[in-house]
């Protein structure tokens, strides 16, 4: 099963890497589970991947705002033309933050750690790609 959430290593070199004195885009790429994956004991009914991932989105959205970001893009994806074979996406998600310090700050709230369940259950791969403009 793929990593839906980065790990310390990732979070570290993304900090080191990201520019500190600009704003930073974050490219999301998501594949939904047909039915959400809840752990047993999460008290969640059943639901499709999309419902959950709408569920996160709502606290989501709150917190990118609560930071001073905004979501740039949101797209359906409906083919990969140069990927390794098989590879598909849902939707294709782009996120401006003001910075790589805001990013990590909305990480780290426990509002949004919370939801990051809907996010977990919903997905059955993603990517996180930190970007800046040229």
């Amino acid at each position: 099963m793929p990593s839906l959430e980065p790990s310390r290593e990732q979070l570290e070199r993304y900090a080191q890497a990201m520019p500190a004195d600009q704003p930073v885009l974050m490219l999301n790429l998501l594949r939904f589970n047909e039915q959400a994956r809840y752990p047993a004991d999460s008290g969640q009914g059943p639901c499709t991947g999309r419902e959950a991932y709408a569920c996160y989105s709502r606290v989501a959205g709150r917190k990118v705002q609560g930071v001073g970001g905004s979501v740039e893009l949101f797209a359906d994806a409906h083919v990969a033309l140069i990927a390794p074979a098989g590879e598909q996406w849902d939707e294709v998600l782009l996120v401006r933050y003001p910075s790589r310090e805001a990013f990590l700050g909305m990480l780290a709230d426990p509002e949004y750690r919370a939801a990051t369940l809907h996010r977990r259950a919903a997905l059955a791969d993603s990517r996180l790609i930190g970007t800046t403009r040229r």
